[in-house]
């Protein structure tokens, strides 16, 4: 936590900084080739970094904490500001320095898929870096209800009930939990049955009293939308009044995976989409994002024990006597985190909250008002409310909503999910795989001598693409924009473009140095708007940023005054 005055300089800061490099967090690198990016560095860049190794951009570039730097010639004064500034801009992401090569936590040193500080209990159904995850937050969410007497929790995108499981059944509170899908519902349902069976069988061996808490509470699964325009009000009945349907009843149209996934292209959706969390590999944008997994139902309660809960048609208002709870929501995409502290802000019975980001691309702005990936809601753009320049998910602040050059481009936000981390581990590894970004830039090029209305199709990922010669990939991918698969290609002009993999790879290294810095704005954005309206909040880099790229969670208390 820092006071407001310095949290709005750094965002003047990060505005003017951004503004003056928005030609590269704006540019797609498949059209490396086709917009002559390489040529459009500053010209002092370029000889300095057109022959630099795969070890020498993970350790001149991006690895901020990286202090034997050898530099094979002479780099330019606003080639190292840019870098340094980049670095010093954005939040500190509790990075640690993987030396030697383990990209995971040491809680899976022993067992690379068993984190060995979670009940075995809870680690069923659950990847290892979820598991991670629900661990961490899990214990946050813990001190959060201490500190403000809460024993009760809404888990809002809560898909298959990974953390609601553990906030419940292994940490005692009492947690609400509320899913768009209700196929995940069902799904998180059948997993607490699971795991109410395994108690049971413990607890016949007498061996289970140091995985649960002896209350063992279940948690209560509502499947419905959060909708970012309705009210705080509106919400609370949400959660206070639900009807029960059948655990094999069918997914209501727009909120199953399918329909998302197929979302994906099927042009601008409204800006009033579902908006749910991600288990995606924490928003890698050209991947399909999955739903939620961290809700969870009841197996032990008499309206949940085989049967989920659906929101109402109608809602009339919140019931009298709501108990007071602490929301979280782990990587809640899109507008959702946004929503989630408006309903904190406002709504009285929120004490506390935890809010973890993703799928910043999906958020909508005033520029952008129906950004892509969404399933198409019906109704206009969300109206102004809370004192914010705009109903959308960014900017939240009139701050930062007034600052020149606070507006963030799609790509610059779908930039912002990429992990920096990850992608350094893979330079300091090398092989086959870097040539992917070439080999989709070359073909991008005779796609768009080609077609030029087709420039950016999406291609989709084609399995083995390094492993494969180009002419093998470029058939493949011509095949799946509708273009000839024998299209002639120049051969000589595919093997010069192919020859520049490694400016390809230097120029993607760039961009990707300004990624934290715009979630760095995107975050900070969310920090002012809460101190606007007169709440501290703090940000905490609470994963392994090797392991979980969107490690950042914004943590606020809500003053018993306010």
């Amino acid at each position: 936590m820092f006071p407001a005055e310095q949290q709005r300089e750094l965002a003047e800061r990060l505005t003017a900084f951004l503004s003056q490099y928005s030609r590269l967090s704006d540019s797609y690198i498949i059209e490396f080739f086709s917009k002559d990016h390489w040529h459009k560095l500053p010209n002092s860049w370029q000889p300095a970094l057109q022959d630099l190794t795969y070890h020498q951009v993970a350790d001149l570039l991006l690895d901020a904490a990286h202090r034997d730097r050898r530099y094979p010639s002479a780099w330019p004064l606003s080639l190292l500001a840019f870098r340094a500034a980049a670095h010093a801009l954005a939040f500190p992401r509790g990075h640690r320095p993987e030396r030697g090569g383990a990209a995971r936590p040491e809680e899976f040193l022993e067992n690379q898929s068993q984190s060995a500080l979670l009940g075995h209990i809870f680690r069923k159904h659950v990847k290892p870096k979820k598991q991670h995850e629900i661990r961490r937050l899990g214990s946050l969410v813990k001190q959060i209800c201490d500190q403000t007497d809460c024993n009760s929790v809404v888990d809002v995108g809560s898909g298959q009930g990974h953390l609601t499981r553990f906030l419940s059944f292994g940490l005692g509170l009492s947690v609400t939990a509320i899913e768009a899908d209700r196929t995940l519902v069902a799904t998180a349902t059948k997993f607490d049955r699971e795991l109410v069976a395994a108690l049971q069988k413990d607890k016949q061996k007498r061996n289970c009293s140091s995985l649960v808490t002896g209350s063992q509470p279940s948690p209560r699964h509502l499947a419905g939308w959060v909708n970012p325009k309705a009210s705080w009000e509106a919400f609370i009945a949400q959660l206070s009044a639900a009807q029960c349907v059948e655990e094999s009843g069918p997914t209501p149209p727009g909120s199953s995976r399918k329909r998302l996934r197929g979302a994906e292209h099927a042009g601008p959706p409204s800006s009033h989409a579902v908006q749910t969390s991600t288990d995606s590999p924490d928003c890698q944008p050209t991947s399909q994002h999955r739903l939620g997994e961290d809700g969870s139902g009841s197996s032990s309660a008499a309206c949940c024990r085989s049967r989920v809960c659906g929101a109402p048609q109608e809602v009339t208002g919140p019931k009298p006597g709501h108990p007071d709870f602490v929301l979280t929501g782990l990587h809640a995409c899109g507008d959702l985190s946004a929503t989630l502290l408006r309903h904190f802000i406002h709504c009285p019975h929120v004490r506390g909250i935890t809010s973890v980001a993703c799928c910043y691309m999906k958020i909508t702005t005033e520029e952008d008002p129906s950004p892509p990936g969404l399933v198409e809601e019906a109704g206009a753009r969300p109206a102004a409310r809370d004192g914010a320049p705009s109903g959308f998910g960014y900017p939240m602040s009139s701050w930062v909503g007034g600052l020149p050059g606070h507006r963030l481009s799609y790509k610059a936000r779908e930039g912002a999910c990429h992990a920096a981390e990850d992608y350094a581990r893979r330079l300091r590894v090398g092989g086959e795989a870097l040539r992917t970004h070439c080999y989709r830039a070359a073909l991008e090029a005779f796609i768009a001598d080609a077609r030029p209305d087709l420039r950016r199709a999406g291609i989709q990922t084609i399995k083995g693409a390094h492993l494969l010669p180009f002419d093998e990939y470029a058939r493949l991918g011509l095949a799946r924009v509708g273009l000839p698969p024998g299209l002639p290609l120049d051969p000589e002009r595919v093997e010069a473009m192919l020859k520049q993999q490694g400016r390809v790879v230097v120029y993607f290294s760039l961009a990707l140095l300004l990624a934290p810095v715009v979630e760095t704005l995107v975050l900070l954005d969310r920090m002012i708007y809460l101190q606007e309206q007169g709440v501290d909040s703090q940000l905490v880099p609470l994963f392994d940023p090797n392991f979980s790229p969107r490690n950042l969670v914004l943590v606020a208390l809500k003053p018993r005054s306010h």
